[in-house]
Protein backbone atom coordinates (compact mmCIF):
# COMPACT_ATOMS: atom_id res chain seq x y z
CA UNK A 1 0.00 0.00 0.00
CA UNK A 2 1.33 3.58 -0.79
CA UNK A 3 1.14 5.92 2.18
CA UNK A 4 -1.23 8.07 2.57
CA UNK A 5 -0.50 11.49 0.94
CA UNK A 6 -0.12 14.30 3.20
CA UNK A 7 -0.30 17.17 0.29
CA UNK A 8 -2.95 16.31 -2.67
CA UNK A 9 -3.20 18.88 -5.77
CA UNK A 10 -5.98 18.57 -8.00
CA UNK A 11 -7.24 20.07 -11.32
CA UNK A 12 -10.14 20.71 -12.38
CA UNK A 13 -11.69 20.62 -8.64
CA UNK A 14 -14.55 22.46 -9.88
CA UNK A 15 -16.27 19.40 -11.97
CA UNK A 16 -17.68 16.30 -10.32
CA UNK A 17 -15.13 14.02 -10.13
CA UNK A 18 -12.91 16.59 -9.14
CA UNK A 19 -14.67 18.05 -5.85
CA UNK A 20 -15.68 14.85 -5.28
CA UNK A 21 -11.99 13.58 -4.90
CA UNK A 22 -11.09 17.03 -2.91
CA UNK A 23 -13.88 15.93 0.17
CA UNK A 24 -12.29 12.10 -0.12
CA UNK A 25 -9.33 13.64 0.74
CA UNK A 26 -9.81 16.01 3.26
CA UNK A 27 -9.15 15.17 6.63
CA UNK A 28 -7.03 16.77 9.71
CA UNK A 29 -3.30 17.01 8.59
CA UNK A 30 -3.95 16.76 4.79
CA UNK A 31 -3.09 19.82 2.02
CA UNK A 32 -5.22 20.31 -0.41
CA UNK A 33 -4.37 22.27 -3.35
CA UNK A 34 -7.42 22.89 -5.53
CA UNK A 35 -7.25 24.11 -9.59
CA UNK A 36 -10.76 25.05 -10.98
CA UNK A 37 -12.27 28.00 -13.23
CA UNK A 38 -14.92 28.68 -10.67
CA UNK A 39 -13.95 30.90 -8.18
CA UNK A 40 -17.64 30.42 -6.25
CA UNK A 41 -17.22 26.57 -6.52
CA UNK A 42 -13.62 26.44 -5.17
CA UNK A 43 -14.87 28.63 -2.43
CA UNK A 44 -17.46 26.43 -1.04
CA UNK A 45 -15.59 23.58 -1.53
CA UNK A 46 -12.85 25.01 0.05
CA UNK A 47 -15.34 25.89 3.13
CA UNK A 48 -16.05 21.63 3.06
CA UNK A 49 -12.93 20.39 2.85
CA UNK A 50 -11.64 23.52 5.65
CA UNK A 51 -14.53 21.76 8.05
CA UNK A 52 -12.77 18.22 7.55
CA UNK A 53 -9.81 19.74 9.04
CA UNK A 54 -7.61 20.09 5.54
CA UNK A 55 -5.82 23.14 4.65
CA UNK A 56 -7.03 24.57 1.55
CA UNK A 57 -5.22 26.27 -1.02
CA UNK A 58 -7.38 27.12 -4.28
CA UNK A 59 -6.36 28.77 -8.03
CA UNK A 60 -8.53 29.76 -10.69
CA UNK A 61 -6.21 29.67 -13.52
CA UNK A 62 -7.36 28.80 -17.24
CA UNK A 63 -5.13 25.34 -17.77
CA UNK A 64 -5.00 26.39 -21.76
CA UNK A 65 -2.11 28.91 -21.01
CA UNK A 66 0.49 26.26 -20.13
CA UNK A 67 3.44 29.08 -19.67
CA UNK A 68 1.35 29.70 -16.89
CA UNK A 69 -0.03 26.80 -15.39
CA UNK A 70 3.63 25.05 -15.31
CA UNK A 71 4.99 28.58 -13.55
CA UNK A 72 2.11 28.06 -11.08
CA UNK A 73 3.07 24.46 -10.30
CA UNK A 74 6.96 24.96 -10.03
CA UNK A 75 6.34 27.16 -7.60
CA UNK A 76 3.63 24.40 -5.62
CA UNK A 77 5.98 21.89 -5.90
CA UNK A 78 8.89 24.60 -4.78
CA UNK A 79 6.66 25.44 -1.78
CA UNK A 80 4.68 22.23 -0.71
CA UNK A 81 5.81 19.37 -2.66
CA UNK A 82 2.51 17.37 -3.37
CA UNK A 83 2.82 13.94 -2.71
CA UNK A 84 0.08 13.30 -5.28
CA UNK A 85 -1.41 15.00 -8.33
CA UNK A 86 -4.31 14.69 -9.82
CA UNK A 87 -4.72 15.57 -13.05
CA UNK A 88 -8.24 15.37 -13.44
CA UNK A 89 -9.42 18.92 -15.80
CA UNK A 90 -11.72 17.78 -19.17
CA UNK A 91 -13.82 19.12 -21.52
CA UNK A 92 -15.82 16.85 -23.63
CA UNK A 93 -17.52 17.89 -27.36
CA UNK A 94 -19.86 15.80 -29.39
CA UNK A 95 -21.07 15.68 -33.34
CA UNK A 96 -24.21 17.59 -32.79
CA UNK A 97 -27.46 17.30 -33.60
CA UNK A 98 -28.08 15.39 -36.83
CA UNK A 99 -24.56 14.41 -37.35
CA UNK A 100 -23.68 18.01 -37.72
CA UNK A 101 -20.12 17.25 -36.72
CA UNK A 102 -17.33 19.15 -34.42
CA UNK A 103 -16.14 22.24 -35.12
CA UNK A 104 -12.45 22.92 -35.28
CA UNK A 105 -12.80 25.34 -32.57
CA UNK A 106 -14.65 22.93 -30.52
CA UNK A 107 -11.53 20.42 -31.45
CA UNK A 108 -8.74 22.91 -30.46
CA UNK A 109 -10.09 23.76 -27.00
CA UNK A 110 -10.74 20.10 -25.81
CA UNK A 111 -7.20 19.00 -27.26
CA UNK A 112 -5.69 21.97 -25.12
CA UNK A 113 -7.66 21.10 -22.31
CA UNK A 114 -7.62 17.38 -22.30
CA UNK A 115 -4.50 16.73 -23.57
CA UNK A 116 -2.03 19.87 -23.99
CA UNK A 117 -2.92 21.00 -20.52
CA UNK A 118 -2.81 17.63 -18.67
CA UNK A 119 0.78 16.97 -20.16
CA UNK A 120 1.93 20.44 -18.99
CA UNK A 121 0.58 19.92 -15.60
CA UNK A 122 2.78 16.40 -15.98
CA UNK A 123 5.98 18.72 -16.70
CA UNK A 124 5.13 21.22 -13.67
CA UNK A 125 5.54 18.79 -11.38
CA UNK A 126 7.28 15.98 -12.33
CA UNK A 127 10.83 17.76 -12.06
CA UNK A 128 10.43 17.77 -8.07
CA UNK A 129 9.28 14.83 -7.64
CA UNK A 130 12.20 13.16 -9.65
CA UNK A 131 14.87 15.19 -7.53
CA UNK A 132 13.29 13.80 -4.19
CA UNK A 133 12.61 10.47 -5.84
CA UNK A 134 8.76 10.25 -4.65
CA UNK A 135 5.40 11.50 -5.47
CA UNK A 136 2.27 10.12 -7.70
CA UNK A 137 0.54 11.13 -10.40
CA UNK A 138 -2.45 10.46 -11.60
CA UNK A 139 -4.15 11.44 -14.91
CA UNK A 140 -7.68 10.74 -15.38
CA UNK A 141 -8.88 9.16 -19.09
CA UNK A 142 -12.35 6.94 -20.09
CA UNK A 143 -13.12 3.47 -21.07
CA UNK A 144 -13.69 6.02 -23.82
CA UNK A 145 -9.92 5.32 -24.67
CA UNK A 146 -10.45 1.41 -25.27
CA UNK A 147 -12.84 2.11 -28.07
CA UNK A 148 -13.62 5.52 -29.82
CA UNK A 149 -17.45 6.16 -29.40
CA UNK A 150 -18.59 7.32 -33.02
CA UNK A 151 -20.91 10.36 -31.12
CA UNK A 152 -17.45 11.57 -29.10
CA UNK A 153 -14.64 10.90 -31.67
CA UNK A 154 -12.32 13.83 -30.17
CA UNK A 155 -12.71 13.08 -26.32
CA UNK A 156 -12.47 9.54 -27.07
CA UNK A 157 -9.40 10.20 -29.09
CA UNK A 158 -7.93 12.72 -26.22
CA UNK A 159 -8.47 10.35 -23.58
CA UNK A 160 -6.77 7.16 -25.88
CA UNK A 161 -3.76 9.93 -25.76
CA UNK A 162 -3.75 10.29 -21.98
CA UNK A 163 -4.10 6.41 -21.39
CA UNK A 164 -1.27 5.76 -23.55
CA UNK A 165 0.79 8.72 -22.08
CA UNK A 166 0.25 7.56 -18.61
CA UNK A 167 1.10 4.20 -18.99
CA UNK A 168 4.11 5.15 -20.59
CA UNK A 169 5.74 7.53 -18.41
CA UNK A 170 4.46 4.61 -15.42
CA UNK A 171 7.26 2.25 -16.79
CA UNK A 172 9.77 5.25 -17.67
CA UNK A 173 9.35 6.47 -13.93
CA UNK A 174 9.34 3.74 -11.95
CA UNK A 175 13.37 3.68 -11.82
CA UNK A 176 12.65 7.23 -9.99
CA UNK A 177 9.88 6.64 -7.93
CA UNK A 178 7.42 8.04 -9.22
CA UNK A 179 4.05 6.27 -9.18
CA UNK A 180 1.74 7.18 -12.22
CA UNK A 181 -1.89 5.87 -12.90
CA UNK A 182 -4.08 5.35 -15.46
CA UNK A 183 -7.50 6.11 -14.03
CA UNK A 184 -10.82 5.13 -16.46
CA UNK A 185 -13.86 6.27 -15.56
CA UNK A 186 -17.38 5.04 -17.28
CA UNK A 187 -20.19 7.17 -16.55
CA UNK A 188 -20.03 9.72 -13.58
CA UNK A 189 -22.95 11.54 -12.58
CA UNK A 190 -21.55 15.91 -13.28
CA UNK A 191 -22.77 18.55 -15.17
CA UNK A 192 -19.76 17.43 -18.17
CA UNK A 193 -20.90 13.75 -17.97
CA UNK A 194 -25.19 15.62 -18.21
CA UNK A 195 -24.27 17.26 -21.36
CA UNK A 196 -23.02 14.79 -22.87
CA UNK A 197 -24.51 12.60 -25.70
CA UNK A 198 -25.82 9.00 -26.16
CA UNK A 199 -26.80 6.72 -23.39
CA UNK A 200 -24.89 6.49 -19.93
CA UNK A 201 -25.16 3.05 -18.58
CA UNK A 202 -24.54 2.64 -14.73
CA UNK A 203 -24.17 6.05 -14.07
CA UNK A 204 -22.53 6.30 -10.72
CA UNK A 205 -22.55 9.07 -8.22
CA UNK A 206 -19.23 10.80 -8.34
CA UNK A 207 -18.47 10.07 -4.05
CA UNK A 208 -18.76 6.36 -5.40
CA UNK A 209 -16.15 6.98 -8.17
CA UNK A 210 -13.69 8.83 -5.87
CA UNK A 211 -13.67 6.57 -3.07
CA UNK A 212 -12.59 3.61 -5.48
CA UNK A 213 -10.30 5.86 -7.61
CA UNK A 214 -8.55 6.39 -3.91
CA UNK A 215 -8.76 2.86 -3.06
CA UNK A 216 -6.84 2.26 -6.39
CA UNK A 217 -4.43 5.12 -5.94
CA UNK A 218 -3.41 3.95 -2.68
CA UNK A 219 -2.61 0.44 -4.07
CA UNK A 220 -1.07 2.05 -7.00
CA UNK A 221 -2.99 0.13 -9.41
CA UNK A 222 -1.37 1.19 -12.87
CA UNK A 223 -5.22 0.84 -14.26
CA UNK A 224 -8.22 2.29 -12.08
CA UNK A 225 -11.17 1.35 -14.24
CA UNK A 226 -15.09 1.18 -13.24
CA UNK A 227 -17.72 0.26 -13.44
CA UNK A 228 -16.51 -3.63 -13.97
CA UNK A 229 -19.63 -4.37 -16.13
CA UNK A 230 -19.24 -1.04 -18.64
CA UNK A 231 -15.10 -1.94 -17.74
CA UNK A 232 -15.46 -5.33 -19.60
CA UNK A 233 -18.09 -4.53 -22.68
CA UNK A 234 -15.37 -1.37 -23.48
CA UNK A 235 -12.25 -3.61 -23.42
CA UNK A 236 -13.85 -6.20 -25.57
CA UNK A 237 -15.28 -3.45 -27.96
CA UNK A 238 -11.39 -2.50 -28.20
CA UNK A 239 -10.05 -6.03 -28.99
CA UNK A 240 -12.72 -7.41 -31.47
CA UNK A 241 -12.95 -6.46 -34.55
CA UNK A 242 -13.78 -2.24 -35.43
CA UNK A 243 -16.60 -3.48 -37.80
CA UNK A 244 -18.39 -5.92 -35.25
CA UNK A 245 -17.97 -3.17 -32.45
CA UNK A 246 -19.30 -0.38 -34.50
CA UNK A 247 -22.56 -2.05 -35.39
CA UNK A 248 -22.60 -2.85 -31.70
CA UNK A 249 -22.20 0.83 -31.11
CA UNK A 250 -24.80 2.32 -33.87
CA UNK A 251 -27.58 -0.47 -32.38
CA UNK A 252 -27.05 0.94 -28.67
CA UNK A 253 -27.21 4.57 -29.89
CA UNK A 254 -23.81 5.89 -29.78
CA UNK A 255 -24.20 7.03 -33.69
CA UNK A 256 -26.73 9.70 -33.20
Amino acid sequence: MTAAPSTVLITGATGGIGGALAETYAAPGVTLILQGRRQDRLRELAAICTHKGSQVITKVLDIRDADALIAWLSDVSASTSPDLVIVNAGVNIDTGPERRGETWEDIQRLLDVNVKAALATVQGVLPAMRARNAGQIALLSSLAAYRGLPITPSYSASKAAISAYGEAMRTWLEPDGVKVNVILPGYVKSDMCDGMAGPKPFLWPPQKAARVIKAGLARNKARISFPFPLNFGCWLLGVIPSAFSGWILNRLGYSE
